[in-house]
C-alpha cells in the first residue's frame, strides 16, 4: 500500500506536465478555430469577436490555461467548439470502441507473441527460429497504414471474408447499452450479430496488434534464452521434471518480468496506434475523433484526447509494477 501511494503521489507532476503540453500543442497549430467553424466568407469581424468571447478564446493564454485547470479539478473537460456538446459525453460514447479494439489487438499480440517467442527460443538457431524472427522483424518494420491496406486487399477485396469498415453490418439493429459491440451483440440474441461483430473487428485488431506482437515475440525469445541458462532450470531438469513443466512453470515464469514491461508499454501505445487504424477502417473511436478534432482546431476535444492517452499510459505502467509481484514474488520485497 505504501508503494502504491508513493507511486500515485509521484504521478502528480506528470499529470501537470501533460495538461500543459495538451493545452499548448494544439494552439501551436496554425488556424483560427472560429474561421474553420464558420468559414471566412460568412464571418464578419463583429461575429468573429462575439464567437471568440462566447468560446472563451478572447482572453490571454495563461488565463485560458488556469480556466482549463479549474475545470479539470471539477471533472469538467469543457465543451466541443464545434458540436457544443460536453466533451465528457462525446468521450464516453467513443472510448468503448477504442478500448474494445485495443483489447482485441492486445489479445492478438500477447497470445501470438508469447507462442512465437517460446517456439523460437526452444528452436534456437534452427530454421523455425530464423523464420519466426524474420517475420517478427518484418512485422515490426511495416507501417500501420501499409499493413492495413495489404490486409484489406487480401482478406476483404480478394477473399471477401471480412468487411472493410464499421463495427456491425447494417442489417442488424441492436441496442447499444454498454458501448462494447461484442457485448451488445451477444446480449441482443440476434442470429449472426456476434459473428458480424467479430468479422468487423478481426482486421483492425490484426492490423493494430501486429507491431506489438513482433515486439513481444522478440523480447520473449531473448528473455527465455537467458533464463534457460540459469542453474535452477538445470536443477529442475535433473529432478526428472518433464520439459513442458520446466519451460512453463519454471523458465517462462521467471522470463516474464521484462516481457510484462514490454506488454505494458505496448498496451498504452495501442491507443496511439489506433489513430491510424481507426481512420483507415472508419472505426468510430477516440483515434478518428481526435483526427477530426485536430482538423477543426477543436481545442477541448484534442486536450481531452491527449489527457486520456497519457492517463492510460500512467495506469498501465502502474498496473505493470503491480504485476511484477505476481510474476516474481521477489519483486514484492524490493518494492516494499
Amino acid at each position: 500500500m505504501k508503494f502504491l501511494l508513493s507511486r500515485l503521489l509521484g504521478l502528480l507532476p506528470t499529470l501537470f506536465g501533460v495538461t500543459l503540453i495538451a493545452f499548448g500543442l494544439i494552439r501551436l497549430v496554425p488556424g483560427d478555430p472560429v474561421e474553420i467553424m464558420m468559414g471566412e466568407r460568412a464571418l464578419t469581424p463583429e461575429r468573429h469577436a462575439a464567437l471568440m468571447q462566447e468560446l472563451g478564446l478572447d482572453v490571454a493564454l495563461p488565463q485560458q490555461y488556469l480556466r482549463y485547470l479549474g475545470q479539470l479539478l471539477q471533472g469538467d473537460l469543457g465543451r466541443s467548439l464545434v458540436t457544443r456538446e460536453p466533451v465528457v459525453s462525446e468521450l464516453a460514447a467513443r472510448f468503448p470502441a477504442t478500448l474494445e479494439l485495443a483489447a482485441a489487438a492486445l489479445a492478438v499480440s500477447v497470445s501470438l507473441g508469447l507462442v512465437t517467442g517460446v517456439l523460437a527460443a526452444l528452436r534456437r538457431g534452427g530454421w523455425l527460429d530464423r523464420a519466426l524472427m524474420t517475420l517478427a522483424t518484418v512485422g515490426h518494420s511495416m507501417p500501420v497504414f501499409w499493413w492495413a491496406l495489404i490486409l484489406i486487399m487480401f482478406f476483404s477485396v480478394g477473399l471477401g471474408w471480412t468487411p472493410i469498415s464499421g463495427r456491425l453490418a447494417v442489417e442488424y439493429d441492436i441496442e447499444r447499452h454498454s458501448g462494447f459491440m461484442l457485448i451488445d451483440a451477444w446480449r441482443s440474441g440476434q442470429d449472426g450479430a456476434l459473428a458480424s461483430t467479430l468479422r468487423h473487428l478481426a482486421l483492425p485488431a490484426l492490423t493494430l496488434g501486429t507491431y506489438s506482437m513482433a515486439v513481444v515475440a522478440r523480447m520473449t525469445r531473448a528473455s527465455l534464452l537467458e533464463v534457460l541458462r540459469e542453474d535452477f532450470v538445470r536443477t529442475a531438469r535433473a529432478k526428472g521434471l518433464s520439459e513442458g513443466v520446466v519451460i512453463v512453470h519454471h523458465a517462462l515464469r521467471n522470463a516474464l518480468i521484462p516481457v510484462i514491461t514490454v506488454i505494458g508499454l505496448q498496451a498504452g501505445g495501442l491507443l496511439g496506434g489506433a489513430v491510424l487504424t481507426e481512420t483507415i477502417f472508419s472505426w468510430p473511436g477516440i483515434g478518428k475523433w481526435l483526427i477530426d478534432a485536430i482538423a477543426r482546431r477543436d481545442y477541448p476535444v484534442v486536450q481531452a484526447g491527449i489527457l486520456l492517452t497519457a492517463l492510460t499510459f500512467i495506469a498501465v505502467n502502474l498496473l505493470v509494477d503491480l504485476l511484477y509481484g505476481v510474476a516474481d514474488p521477489r519483486m514484492r520485497r524490493v518494492s516494499a
